[in-house]
């Protein structure tokens, strides 16, 4: 194998050529000779001799004008006569020696005759042809389509014309298939990359591939320390600013300034918090590491909608009380409070339904607030992107809540789909699969 992966994708198609020629070599060889090989039964071969040697007769006494009326007169259905002033040589293909010895040992005058047998190109029918001289040197040609034998012959020949496509079909596919092996590899690689800890691709197939694998795997460890590096930098800074955001608070409680004016700064500190832990969440993918469980997402929707009512929003749930899956807990209960806390800050109330539409599950969260742009329903699924023109122009955050709900719900192998209401507010769909694990 590591000799046929280092002659490249160039050396294995000469590969091909070459089999694929040696087998048609090898079968012409082979058909020749059984060619040669051939011969009729008796019964067979006997009322051919004869038919020849009557034929031949006829034809010699008679005059030259009438020798082709006379011929197509001797022929029949299965033995065809036509007479030629000169013998037409190329249309011999495979001699048969063999058959011709049988033929004439059963008429030796025919030995005379300069006696030729030969079978017929498949395109003209793959018959037993031949000719015999007359005595004026004219040629007499028949075609002789009985011999049961003759099948077995002819089949022979159609595998001879079929048997390099077959080979060439079948060494063709095999070799694609085991090229084709380290590209399914680097395919399901590629889809994992950035979402965890980098798994080299080993490195198989031509030259060409491997180099590509080389390059693929230096590429995911180029991406993977940035990416983490990029997350550490970014825990490192959230930590920092934290401190000194908390020490801002407490000093604030301390001053003794107005409560006006209390409450407007301890709201901006809240804000600040509030994104930098937004941001975290979002480049940290908080809770994606951890393994899928059992959660009973029907309870978790409960406890969301219970706690916006307690804080007197109004929220509403309809559907099952319990409801198992297996998903991560963390990102996604994530993303249905960043659904519900959108509606309830957007629309000023929350209708969260479930349905199970049996391999999936449906979680519909409405509000009626101003609902999206309908050519800005996708972009608000992107990072960073607030749409304020939209949506009430108080809104707080990065524009990170959806983008973080989308990679959540796409990490379980479910969807996120956002659409206007006809009755006025957005309506966002989550779907799950009920049995992944």
């Amino acid at each position: 194998m590591k000799k046929l992966a280092s002659i490249g994708l160039l050396g294995r198609i000469f590969l091909i050529l070459a089999l694929v020629m040696a087998t048609e070599f090898v079968a012409n060889t082979y058909i020749f000779e059984r060619a040669s090989q051939f011969a009729l039964r008796d019964d067979e071969a006997r009322r051919m001799a004869e038919h020849l040697v009557v034929a031949r007769r006829v034809l010699d006494r008679t005059p030259v004008a009438e020798r082709n009326m006379v011929a197509r007169e001797l022929s029949t259905t299965s033995f065809g006569i036509r007479w030629a002033p000169h013998l037409d040589a190329a249309s011999a293909h495979f001699a048969l020696r063999n058959l011709q010895n049988q033929i004439v040992h059963l008429e030796p005058e025919l030995l005379r005759s300069n006696l030729r047998l030969h079978l017929r190109p498949l395109r003209q029918g793959g018959t037993i042809a031949g000719s015999i001289e007359l005595a004026d040197h004219s040629v007499m040609a028949f075609n002789n389509v009985q011999g049961e034998q003759l099948w077995s012959l002819t089949f022979g020949r159609i595998l001879t014309w079929v048997a390099p496509t077959l080979v060439l079909v079948v060494l063709g596919g095999l070799m694609i298939r085991v090229t084709l092996r380290p590209f399914r590899l680097l395919m399901r690689a590629t889809g994992q990359v950035g979402t965890e800890t980098p798994v080299p691709v080993a490195e198989q197939g031509p030259a060409e591939i491997r180099a590509l694998i080389q390059a693929f795997n230096r590429m995911q460890e180029r991406i993977h320390r940035l990416i983490t590096s990029r997350t550490q930098a970014l825990a490192a800074v959230g930590h920092d600013l934290r401190t000194p955001l908390a020490r801002l608070q407490l000093r604030l409680d301390g001053a003794g300034i107005a409560a006006a004016e209390h409450r407007a700064m301890s709201q901006d500190i809240e804000e600040m918090t509030d994104l930098l832990r937004s941001l975290q969440i979002y480049l940290s993918g908080e809770g994606a590491s951890l393994p899928r469980e059992r959660i009973d997402i029907a309870s978790m929707i409960h406890t969301l909608i219970d706690g916006a009512r307690d804080a007197g929003q109004d929220a509403f749930y309809l559907g099952p009380d319990n409801l198992e899956l297996w998903a991560r807990p963390v990102p996604i209960r994530r993303s249905l409070s960043n659904l519900v806390d959108n509606a309830l800050h957007h629309g000023g109330n929350v209708r969260v339904s479930m349905q199970d539409e049996g391999d999936t599950i449906a979680i519909v969260v409405d509000d009626d607030g101003p609902g999206i742009e309908a050519d800005r329903l996708a972009d608000v699924l992107q990072p960073f992107v607030r749409l304020d023109n939209a949506r009430s122009r108080n809104t707080r955050g990065m524009g990170l809540g959806l983008a973080i709900v989308q990679d959540a719900v796409r990490a379980e192998g479910g969807t996120l789909t956002l659409e206007n209401r006809a009755e006025g507010g957005l309506r966002a769909i989550i779907r799950l699969p009920l049995l992944q694990r």
